[in-house]
């Protein structure tokens, strides 16, 4: 039986389109992202209602280890949002968990601290906390790959790109909530009560965003939205571990090693760096506020500009860049900062790292979308950037703060370094540059001329048309 299909649409309706449902998608990932940073941004001022010790850096450290159980949870977040998109739709998933890090975000705007309910205020901390990470850990995946579906095909890297810019965002807003509190509010009120305040406004931010989501249009068609729960005798379904497991091991193994590095490296040049300057460098912890703002505000502007590029030249050589920088520079970029105190030289060398990881933030979530076809995608993205972001990324805040407190703060440099180093084998062993991808067989080629032909994973030819 053949059905009538609606005609397609012109380029500027397809742009149009896709600016539309990027910035829908992109703005609940901008929240929930400000909520993750926000704990960070704010842990020197709430930290003593928390935790016990009289020791500034000992209690840092275990709010860090707090901020790092987080991350256990994103695994399991991911398998769950990442099934669920696959099966249920991208839409239902992005609204599911940022109603879940909205509540996360109230509750601990308003939460009792230990002088009142005593150790149950830390448990409940930790327990909010690993709410939020299972909810980050559904939205990474899945935004990822709504906003990789919904983006046109010849500027799939530009629109990408701007999941990065939300995240970015999303960190740069924490930051410009503390500088206002910070210069509005005296040290001992923002230490009393002004630290509920950014907690606050992002559960009222995160409200507005599940309004907005809900006029998103979903990526997936009906048909495919209905396979997913056809069973099929001796077939894995649609969106399962089964699935992803037996048939698409080699691609999550290659999300997780494209993952490993970046995600090191990002954590510490745009979140542990904050720390690093204040108990390492002995800069002032107003003028690292002000040194995080500028330098991300630049970093977050200059995500769409790499997107741009890796539309015309492709995703590999951007990573390579990020990979062969990061090996080369690391060590030196860390070591000079730890030993300047002049706020405008350790604004030049954490904007120097950031210039190096941009390589992989702007395009890091397009390429592992490409990996993976749109019946496992948010399954496998997600997880994939989970497991690594769990090992690796979240312990970066606990790794670095016990090194400090440990005075070999020279072996966290290694150990970004060597990270770095293993995510650079994956690059250029594991990837090929414009090679054709289950993205561009689903939505349009990205790189080939309408009509033309490339040889597939599995040998055989197909053509590729344009969306």
């Amino acid at each position: 039986m053949s059905t009538q299909q609606a005609a397609p649409l012109s380029e500027a309706a397809q742009t149009r389109k896709a600016v539309s449902n990027i910035l829908k998608g992109s703005a609940g990932n901008l929240v929930e992202w400000f909520d993750v940073y926000v704990y960070t941004a704010f842990a020197a001022y709430f930290q003593s209602h928390f935790f016990n010790s009289s020791d500034d850096l000992q209690a840092g450290l275990e709010a860090m280890a707090v901020f790092s159980t987080s991350f256990l949870m994103r695994p399991i977040g991911s398998w769950f949002f990442g099934r669920y998109a696959d099966r249920k739709g991208r839409k239902a998933a992005l609204t599911l968990s940022v109603t879940m890090m909205s509540a996360g975000s109230f509750a601990i705007a308003i939460m009792p601290t230990q002088d009142v309910i005593g150790l149950w205020a830390m448990i409940l901390l930790v327990f909010i906390r690993m709410v939020q990470g299972f909810s980050v850990g559904g939205e990474y995946g899945t935004s990822a790959t709504y906003m990789s579906e919904a983006a046109t095909a010849k500027r799939r890297g530009f629109f990408s790109s701007f999941q990065y810019v939300t995240l970015i965002g999303g960190q740069m807003l924490a930051l410009l909530v503390l500088v206002i509190l910070q210069n509005t509010m005296s040290k001992e009120d923002l230490t009393a009560w002004g630290w509920r305040i950014p907690f606050a406004i992002g559960g009222v931010a995160a409200l507005v965003v599940l309004w907005l989501r809900r006029s998103m249009e979903e990526t997936l068609s009906a048909d495919q939205l209905r396979a997913a729960h056809v069973k099929v005798a001796g077939e894995a379904q649609p969106g399962t571990m089964k699935l992803l497991f037996t048939k698409h091991w080699k691609p999550l193994l290659i999300c997780i090693g494209i993952t490993l590095g970046g995600t090191v490296a990002f954590y510490t040049y745009t979140n542990f760096i904050l720390k690093f300057m204040n108990d390492t460098s002995g800069i002032a912890k107003t003028d690292t506020s002000v040194i995080n703002f500028w330098a991300l505000f630049i970093f977050m502007l200059l995500q769409p500009v790499y997107g741009m590029l890796s539309d015309k030249i492709g995703r590999k050589p951007l990573l390579i860049w990020f990979g062969v920088t990061g090996v080369l520079f690391t060590w030196p970029l860390l070591s000079a900062l730890a030993g300047t105190k002049d706020p405008f030289v350790a604004f030049l060398l954490m904007f120097g790292g950031l210039l190096m990881v941009g390589g992989y933030t702007s395009i890091n979530a397009l390429v592992k979308a490409e990996l993976f076809p749109a019946s496992i995608r948010a399954l496998g993205v997600g997880l994939g950037y989970a497991i690594a972001n769990s090992l690796f990324g979240g312990t970066v805040p606990l790794i670095g703060a016990a090194l400090q407190k440990s005075g070999q703060v020279d072996m966290f440099f290694t150990y970004v370094t060597a990270a770095i180093f293993v995510s650079l084998l994956v690059y250029i062993f594991a990837l090929k540059n414009k090679k054709s991808t289950h993205l561009d067989a689903e939505q349009g080629h990205a790189f080939l001329a309408k009509g033309s032909a490339e040889e597939t994973d599995d040998g055989g030819k197909k053509d590729r048309v344009n969306a």
